[in-house]
């Protein structure tokens, strides 16, 4: 209500009064020095405002302010140190002198919006102007310290053009150059700082973790850009819990509760140092240890909280802190601040009463003589190992000074050299959104389209010290600048939690390992998942992998499906004992073949065999030698002329066989009609036709392989469909019809070979040879006829050696069956080898 009584009635009063009278008790800047051009600055000198009922029946009183807060009195009097440097500097803003106007606002929002307000307008209780309005009391505001507040400030001054460069407030959204026009900071945005942490958790495995933050735009704003970076980095948050330094005890309670009963070792403090150390009283209170804490720039170097030995738990903390800085001669400028400087001004008497622990108005031993030493003190306020905050107000007044150095320049070398009139808030935003600069510590200095600086930041680590404190070690950095790997980490050097040199794990679910995929549990974040083994076939080859992938059609997982090897090729080999074993008896059949022969053609001139056409004989012999010489072509890896040579092999040499063989059988008909009275049946079918028939058969049997082989050929073929873990290295057909042409016409002639046989089945026992090639022909067709399923059905190799099996088993049927019997009486029955035996009935 003060404040929109103020906006109302002390700035919006109408144009056309003749004079301007101020509503309301003006604020008052704590420390001022006006000159040429001022800056103004608003600290939270101050931790808290007194509040104050109002009647609302008369004026309100100025606001009271308690505890002083040596940090932020440091920061003014920094202000006002780097205006006097500059004020002496030759090469800066040469004759023109800064003065400053610094308020307190006591960590008030209210109370930085009314240092806002007397910024702009000056706090003159009448204006006699002509009309009410004036410039602006000052050129720029440096300040405030908290992100809330400087919300506040930079919307009420942002439609005035009038800059206002923070030093420490962080929160991304004042990025927004729509609802912040002329915001600046020195200090990197919590953006850069949210997407750091979220880098800094991921980089050390941790993926879930616990939050805490404050309750306001800081720690509300920075915990939202951090999990929306952790969600990119594949982070989980466990808990998010946010708290503020004024909360009751039940809150921290609660909170404390749902950090020990939350799984993450992890917690992310994204929060302001105040409202911090509520919550860290009630975790010593418990003696909670063993969480390992992540900062925000905040709290991460902070002193006090560091030289608290209560606090050791703090110890192995991690977070990025803005980087350090040593600014010269400030030091000296600190301990030379004394009340006699400016003898009414009651806030420097109130800070030497704070640091001697005296009193100006006691004169007894308590009493301020005012020869008490700053330097003699160790406290925050005289401390300058910790400059991070200290240096971003030290570079947002030279900030300040450059850009008025620039217009300076530039208005100098104009035709109008007069200072009346210059320069306006405008020109002073104009010319600070280009300003580039180099400080004195050598960092460059400049803002982007958003008036944020390049984000850099150190990386610290909370270390004991000898006397039990807590100290900071520079561990890494985090610079945004950097073309790659903005996150540098030395691991060598970082101290955990408990005083552990080990990295602590903090997940909801242990690591994947590679052959497996991550299975995310149901209604749970995808952080937790279960680790389900691939797939046969899959492989995953890196920890937590999301998926499993298949392997190229030639590729098999291993056993630990991490890796994708070459498949098993599987193909009827001559090394296997099945390949040997078809091989003994390919060789045992040709042996015997050749045995045969060999006996037939010792005896070629006796009855037996003269009277079983021995020219037939003897050509079956040698057809069944290559059937059985054959089924060698069908062992082996498959190559395109074996797999053409193998089926065309097979067809002729069976063929010629069973030709020879019909031959055989067609003779012994032929013979038995011819002893029939007036029969001449054998001119019709003797040995030149028997010849002709034969090689007539055979070559039906070639025609069909040249067709076959010209049309569409075998080939060697790797089957994946059959198995999945191994290819079957095969001889396609090429063309079905020309194998089942091929295997049809030799069955076709075996049928008629077994027919014709079966017809001669009841000739004189002794002549007749019909039965046994109706055996032969029976076995022949038996075995063909169980071979079509087996070799549909048979897998691999198996239908090789299906088919290995039939050719042999009916080669050795054929010579068992027709040559055996006569071998049989050769050998052991010679009486029964004479044409009188072999003509009885």
């Amino acid at each position: 209500m003060q404040v929109l009584l103020l906006i109302v009635h002390g700035i919006l009063v109408p144009a056309s009064a003749q004079v301007c009278n101020l509503l309301g008790q003006p604020a008052l800047p704590s420390l001022s020095a006006e000159r040429d051009i001022n800056i103004g600055a608003i600290f939270s000198i101050h931790r808290n405002a007194l509040l104050k009922m109002h009647n609302y029946t008369s004026k309100p009183d100025p606001t009271t302010c308690a505890s002083l807060n040596l940090r932020e009195f440091k920061f003014s009097q920094t202000l006002i140190f780097a205006i006097e440097e500059i004020n002496n500097s030759t090469q800066l803003l040469p004759g023109i002198s800064l003065g400053y106007k610094i308020y307190d606002s006591c960590r008030s929002f209210t109370q930085t919006i009314l240092s806002g307000m007397a910024l702009m307008n000056g706090y003159e209780d009448t204006l006699s102007d002509t009309s009410c309005p004036r410039p602006p009391a000052v050129h720029a505001i440096v300040g405030d310290s908290a992100s809330s507040s400087t919300i506040g400030l930079a919307s009420v001054v942002g439609p005035f053009s009038l800059p206002v460069i923070s030093h420490f407030a962080t929160c991304a959204c004042l990025s927004d150059r729509k609802r912040y026009p002329s915001f600046f900071r020195t200090i990197s945005s919590d953006y850069y700082q949210s997407r750091a942490l979220a880098q800094l958790v991921k980089h050390f495995g941790w993926t879930w973790v616990g939050t805490v933050r404050s309750r306001n735009d800081y720690g509300n704003n920075g915990i939202a850009a951090f999990e929306e970076a952790a969600k990119e980095e594949g982070v989980c948050i466990e808990y998010s819990e946010a708290i503020l330094n004024n909360d009751p005890q039940e809150q921290f309670l609660k909170t404390l509760e749902v950090i020990k009963k939350g799984t993450a070792r992890v917690v992310l403090a994204f929060i302001a140092l105040g409202d911090f150390l509520p919550l860290l009283k009630v975790i010593l209170q418990h003696n909670i240890t063993g969480i390992q804490w992540v900062g925000s720039e905040s709290w991460i170097t902070s002193r006090t909280l560091a030289a608290t030995k209560e606090y050791s738990f703090l110890s192995g903390a991690v977070g990025f802190a803005i980087a350090n800085a040593k600014i010269m001669g400030l030091r000296e400028f600190l301990v030379n601040v004394h009340p006699d400087q400016e003898p009414k001004n009651e806030l420097l008497k109130e800070f030497w009463e704070i640091v001697f622990q005296c009193s100006f108005r006691n004169i007894g031993s308590d009493g301020c003589t005012g020869s008490e030493r700053l330097a003699e003190l160790q406290n925050e306020y005289t401390d300058i190992s910790e400059l991070r905050i200290v240096n971003k107000v030290y570079t947002a007044v030279y900030a300040v000074a450059y850009t008025l150095h620039n217009i300076l320049k530039d208005f100098r070398s104009s035709s109008n050299s007069s200072k009346i009139g210059w320069p306006i808030p405008q020109m002073v935003l104009k010319y600070m959104r280009d300003v580039r600069f180099t400080v004195k510590t050598g960092e460059e200095i400049f803002f982007d389209e958003s008036g944020d600086p390049v984000a850099r930041y150190d990386l610290v680590n909370w270390q004991p010290a000898e006397d039990g404190s807590l100290q900071f070690e520079h561990v890494g950095l985090y610079d945004s600048s950097l073309p790659s790997e903005h996150l540098q980490v030395n691991h060598e050097h970082i101290l955990w939690a408990e005083k552990s040199g080990q990295l602590p794990v903090s997940v909801c679910s242990e690591t994947c390992p590679p052959g497996t995929r991550k299975a995310v549990q149901k209604g749970r974040p995808v952080c937790c998942y279960d680790c389900i083994p691939c797939a046969e076939g899959e492989i995953s080859n890196g920890t937590d992998s999301s998926d499993c992938f298949p392997c190229d059609l030639e590729y098999w997982s291993n056993e630990r499906k991490d890796r994708c090897i070459l498949k098993v090729v599987e193909f009827l080999s001559y090394t296997e004992i099945m390949g040997m074993v078809l091989c003994i008896f390919s060789f045992i059949g040709v042996l015997l073949t050749a045995m045969v022969y060999f006996l037939f053609y010792l005896h070629k001139e006796t009855s037996i065999v003269r009277a079983n056409n021995s020219e037939l004989s003897f050509l079956l012999l040698f057809s069944l030698s290559l059937c059985f010489l054959c089924s060698l072509t069908f062992i082996g890896r498959p190559t395109e002329w074996s797999c053409m040579l193998r089926h065309t092999a097979f067809g002729i040499t069976f063929v010629l066989c069973i030709s020879c063989v019909l031959g055989k059988t067609i003779v012994v008909l032929m013979a038995f009609k011819a002893t029939l009275p007036g029969s001449n049946v054998m001119k019709w079918f003797g040995p030149a036709q028997q010849r002709l028939s034969v090689v007539s058969l055979t070559l039906i049997q070639l025609i069909i392989c040249v067709l076959w082989l010209t049309i569409s050929p075998p080939f060697p073929y790797m089957n994946l469909s059959y198995y999945r873990e191994k290819i079957i290295l095969e001889c396609n057909l090429g063309s079905a019809l020309g194998f089942w042409a091929v295997l049809g016409y030799t069955g076709l002639l075996s049928i008629m070979c077994f027919v014709l046989a079966f017809l001669a089945r009841k000739l004189p026992d002794n002549f007749n040879e019909a039965k046994f090639i109706t055996f032969s022909m029976l076995i022949f067709c038996a075995v063909w006829l169980t071979f079509i399923p087996a070799y549909v059905s048979s897998p691999g190799k198996f239908t090789v050696a299906v088919q290995i099996f039939a050719i042999l088993a009916s080669s050795f049927g054929l010579l068992f069956c027709i040559f055996a019997p006569k071998c049989y009486i050769i050998l052991l029955k010679p009486e029964k080898n004479t044409k009188k035996q072999m003509m009885r009935k």
